[in-house]
């Protein structure tokens, strides 16, 4: 969403590295660059002006400094106007004292709002918490029978009753006391454009279950148009904190960078994707950093924790130190892989990466040959590729609907993969021999490598490799890795 606007301030960063100081003409030049870029974005008129002004104030002062060079200023300058156009902290949720803890959901019709109810439920279970959503969206069709359906995929219990929507939500508190949960989240009904029935319902809704959080969601497609929908529910609910849908679009992004100076509430969550599982908190700081290019390290990692089981990730980063990593390995971690999110979102949170690196369609679609030739293999085969002769690759190749160059490749370069990781285990652990390269249980590796497992396969902690040969890790046939795939 955002890649347009990283472009921009990306280039103006490089124009201004190297500068011994920053000249009233290059202020002038930078805030221009910064006004168009914001503009472009879609970002509301207002904010840009208030923002271009607080970036001018601090980038004149920031002239005298000597501790950074001019690229480094206008990073931290406007890495914090960013951070706090986004909201500037992550909005930190507390529970009732008295269960269960309240939060209303608002907005338009198709904005997600149902969806959203879902994934946010299914974020309160994971957090240990017992959520039960109700169905107060008696006006569209089949609404609440598409929250029943999400209901099931997240093992959450839906309240829905026929009749009055203020009623409904009455009751669907009663129930969730009467059980035990200690989440109600009500599902509002939506308009296809704010009017006075719409207002006046969840106006009324709301001072039936008297709410712990307002959560209004917004379609981040929606640009500035979303800045109005803001304004007005907020100014009839008071609302908490704004949710973000479709944030994996490619919209400008100008929803997101004007909601919060609008109306002075945060963006507390980020739908990424139409999975239930494409949902999280919204951090502005991180964020910020993925505009800038600078990555978002710490969403990789927590990603990387969800999807990959602990003791099994450091068993097979064990078993690659050792030199002993078979293709079933490499199988079992490209599919946990995939579970942290589209390959393009990683690679857009990974530090240092590429401009040409992040704007590639990659999709887990060019992973499909490559699990479709590992299932293609005998056990044996996947236990010891040096088995698979001429005639095995010829037939692999036939069941999985490749060449028998793509299967050369897979086969060369995770042969390739396997010996540079035993060299390295001997590196890493010097004097150790078989598997006693542990310390407490757990594998040693590089300083702040990342949870084992995530370097699928290559070295801890590296991320895919092969796209154009440049990161470590090389995953064999990963996107660039196979050329016939692409």
């Amino acid at each position: 969403m955002f890649d347009s606007l990283s472009s921009r301030l990306e280039g103006i960063v490089k124009r201004l590295r190297g500068k011994g100081r920053l000249t009233a003409a290059d202020v002038d030049e930078m805030l221009g660059e910064i006004r168009t870029a914001l503009l472009e974005a879609d970002v509301n008129v207002g904010v840009v002006r208030d923002v271009v002004e607080r970036i001018r104030q601090q980038a004149v002062g920031a002239r005298l400094s000597e501790a950074l060079d001019p690229g480094q200023q206008v990073v931290k300058i406007v890495n914090g106007e960013l951070t706090a156009m986004l909201g500037g902290e992550t909005l930190k949720i507390h529970y009732a004292s008295r269960p269960p803890t309240v939060v209303l959901m608002a907005g338009l019709q198709g904005s997600g709002k149902t969806t959203s109810t879902a994934k946010l439920a299914r974020w309160f279970r994971s957090q240990g918490r017992q959520p039960l959503m109700v169905g107060a969206d008696l006006q569209r069709p089949a609404a609440v029978e598409q929250l029943r359906t999400l209901g099931k995929q997240i093992d959450v219990p839906v309240f829905s009753q026929p009749g009055d929507p203020v009623d409904c939500a009455k009751r669907g508190l009663a129930e969730a006391r009467r059980l035990g949960r200690d989440v109600l989240l009500v599902d509002t009904a939506g308009r296809l454009a704010i009017d006075a029935e719409l207002m006046e319902q969840v106006r009324h809704i709301s001072g039936a279950v008297q709410p712990d959080y307002t959560f209004l969601v917004v379609d981040a497609m929606t640009g500035q148009d979303a800045v109005g929908v803001a304004e007005a529910f907020h100014a009839t609910l008071a609302i908490d904190g704004v949710i973000l849908s479709k944030l994996d679009g490619d919209a400008r992004g100008g929803a997101a960078l004007s909601v919060k100076e609008v109306i002075g509430r945060p963006i507390a969550f980020a739908s990424t994707g139409e999975k239930l599982t494409d949902f999280e908190q919204f951090h502005p700081d991180r964020m910020a950093g993925r505009i800038l290019g600078m990555g978002d390290m710490l969403t990789l990692i927590e990603q990387a924790e969800q999807a990959f089981e602990k003791d099994q990730a450091e068993k097979a980063a064990e078993k690659l130190l050792d030199g002993e990593f078979t293709l079933d390995d490499f199988l079992e971690q490209m599919q946990a892989l995939k579970k942290m999110g589209p390959l393009g979102g990683l690679m857009g949170m990974m530090p240092g990466m590429p401009k040409e690196m992040k704007d590639a369609n990659i999709s887990d679609d060019q992973l499909k040959p490559v699990e479709a030739i590992i299932n293609s293999m005998t056990p044996l085969e996947r236990r010891k590729p040096e088995l698979i002769n001429g005639s095995r690759r010829t037939r692999i190749a036939n069941g999985s609907g490749t060449t028998v160059g793509d299967v050369n490749r897979l086969v060369k370069q995770f042969g390739e993969m396997q010996k540079m990781m035993k060299r390295m285990g001997a590196t890493m652990r010097p004097g150790k021999k078989g598997k006693a390269g542990k310390r407490g249980g757990r594998v040693t590796g590089p300083p702040g490598a990342m949870p084992a497992g995530l370097g699928m396969p290559g070295f801890p902690g590296g991320m895919p490799g092969g796209m154009g040969g440049g990161m470590p890790g090389g995953m064999p046939g990963a996107p660039g890795g196979f050329k016939g795939f692409n």
